[in-house]
């Protein structure tokens, strides 16, 4: 920003100004030390779901756990790039009624509003940003498109820091009536919490640990819907790094192609028992169901890294990856003896104990 003066900021375009922040804010994500990294969705993933999921004009489009908005802005610029001659109502309805987001940490989603902001999504009479917790309850509001980056782990509650430093626990067991099961694992809440929010009919991407999930929302059957699950397997034998080999649009492109969201019914596997190395394959549901309590965990690719040492990562990224599990285990030991803490506290005040 520094190269920017006050002037010449304000002569730039709107896309300009956007693209500006959205690169000061990759920029921040890729400091490990600050943490950002955990709102920031990389932007060659977000980009290739949403090619995939191909937003129309007149949809509407959620992300229950925006982070600084990157799911909601590449919606935005795919209608406007895909559809150059919308009609004003539609327009109108693009920048005012289209997209709504929550996020649970208030620094972040006044990032997120600004982000949005600058790209010519809201106003002053229409907010799309939600402070709160989104599994909190069904808000009543249902959507054509759900596109989310849920946070991870299975921690039995969450630390958050408000408004002057005000720190505060939320708990990730989570009881709804909408909901199929109670449970304090958060990928499974925010899953079915985007089936409570979809529209029927409505369409989902998800990313969740080491994977992405699509789905659609349909109406009830006494057959499931489901038939195939198709996967494609962008991790054996891919090693991607934030600064040294960062993932590229590029590297989905395969995907996008393979995905044919347009017809699907035209979908071909490139796995082929004379083609063990293909990456894209699809499994029968009646085979899925077989599998130990319908384990999704599935593989097939040979990882060659067990058995060619030079293919392992460099040492500074293996050292790196070693510290941020370390790193991630203490936050959890930390968690664990704040509740035994508390839990002692309760059971001395117990005359009974």
């Amino acid at each position: 920003m520094d190269l920017i003066d006050k002037e010449n900021w304000s002569s730039l375009s709107a896309d300009v100004k956007g693209d500006a922040y959205e690169g000061l804010l990759e920029k921040n994500a890729q400091d490990t030390k600050s943490g950002a990294g955990q709102y920031f969705t990389p932007r060659p993933l977000i980009q290739a779901i949403v090619d995939v999921m191909q937003p129309e004009p007149g949809e509407t489009v959620c992300d229950p756990a925006c982070g600084t908005g990157g799911f909601l802005l590449a919606a935005h610029d795919y209608v406007v790039k895909n559809h150059p001659h919308m009609t004003k109502t539609e327009r109108k309805f693009l920048k005012e009624k289209t997209f709504k987001g929550w996020e649970l940490v208030q620094a972040t989603a006044r990032l997120c509003t600004m982000n949005l902001l600058l790209h010519g999504i809201g106003s002053q009479e229409y907010e799309p940003i939600e402070v709160g917790d989104s599994l909190a309850a069904d808000p009543g509001e249902h959507f054509n498109l759900v596109l989310t980056n849920p946070p991870f782990g299975k921690k039995s509650s969450t630390t958050i820091v408000g408004e002057e430093g005000k720190v505060s626990k939320e708990k990730d067991t989570v009881e709804r009536d909408d909901f199929w099961t109670t449970t304090s694992n958060k990928q499974l809440n925010f899953v079915q919490h985007i089936k409570t929010l979809l529209k029927v009919n409505g369409r989902a991407a998800v990313v969740v640990p080491d994977n992405v999930l699509f789905f659609d929302k349909k109406p009830a059957s006494e057959k499931p819907w489901t038939k195939k699950l198709w996967i494609y397997d962008l991790r054996t034998n891919k090693h991607f790094t934030l600064k040294t080999h960062p993932l590229r649009r590029e590297n989905l492109d395969e995907f996008v192609a393979l995905y044919k969201p347009e017809k699907r019914h035209e979908r071909k596997a490139t796995w082929r028992e004379d083609n063990p190395q293909g990456r894209w394959r699809a499994y029968d549901y009646e085979e899925l169901v077989a599998r130990d309590k319908a384990s999704l965990d599935i593989f097939w690719l040979r990882d060659e890294s067990l058995n060619e040492t030079e293919n392992l990562p460099p040492p500074e990224v293996i050292a790196q990856e070693i510290v941020e599990d370390l790193e991630a285990a203490l936050e959890q030991f930390r968690e664990i003896a704040e509740d035994l803490d508390r839990t002692a506290g309760v059971l001395s005040l117990d005359p009974q104990s």
